[in-house]
């Protein structure tokens, strides 16, 4: 989440953003009431807590982040699985710890992966170029056959992708190869946690039993 941008200045990136998710899924999940639901959290390899509860961190963190450093940062938080990636810039690396800590404090949290860069804050450009690559990086995921494109969380950020997920090497080797084939992608960070064949069967749905004629 941007804590930088006013709203005006956010929303073509915001735009951008809803384009690129409404290509590649023509069922996004809805948030009502705290509740998430639609056909993505189905296939989620998260379960629907877990879900609700990287929800609730990625704003409990911004918020925070907000309250304790203000506009001197550009942090977005990213929470998969109770694993928390920090991306954007920072203005020197005292800020870049404390960030850290403001989030290390923040409920449910498990792992903190800091990308933070000592950098000045990026542009609306630099922004809208990262989204665009984000929204190629989950088309590719999509056209694939043999993935699983919503066990994926896709994260670019000046031009280094990160994926984020619950998958088997397989799929992780395979996601690899076709985010680096990706126009735009200058590097491949894999945040991914590597679970078995035999535990992926045991997740995918059950088929519905058939019943007999009478």
């Amino acid at each position: 989440m941007t804590l930088k941008l006013t709203t005006l200045k956010l929303l073509p990136l915001l735009l951008l953003s809803a384009s690129l998710g409404g290509a590649l899924s023509a069922c996004a999940p809805i948030i009502i009431g705290g509740a998430v639901v639609g056909s993505l959290m189905a296939t989620d390899r998260r379960t629907a807590g877990t879900q609700i509860e990287d929800e609730g961190i990625e704003l409990r963190a911004s918020s925070r982040i907000r309250e304790s450093l203000g506009d001197r940062v550009h942090v977005n938080v990213t929470s998969y699985n109770r694993q928390v990636l920090l991306t954007g810039e920072v203005p020197n690396a005292q800020d870049k710890q404390l960030v850290e800590q403001v989030v290390s404090q923040v409920e449910n949290v498990r792992s903190i992966v800091n990308e933070l860069a000592l950098l000045g804050h990026s542009t609306l450009t630099q922004r809208s170029s990262d989204a665009l690559v984000t929204g190629k990086v989950k088309a590719g995921l999509l056209d694939a056959k043999d993935l699983f494109a919503n066990a994926f969380k896709v994260v670019t950020e000046r031009g280094t992708t990160y994926l984020m997920g619950r998958v088997t090497q397989r799929e992780a080797n395979r996601a690899t190869d076709i985010t680096r084939a990706t126009g735009g992608v200058q590097k491949v960070v894999r945040l991914l946690e590597i679970i078995s064949e035999e535990e992926l069967k045991n997740q995918l749905p059950k088929p519905a039993p058939v019943e007999a004629k009478k």
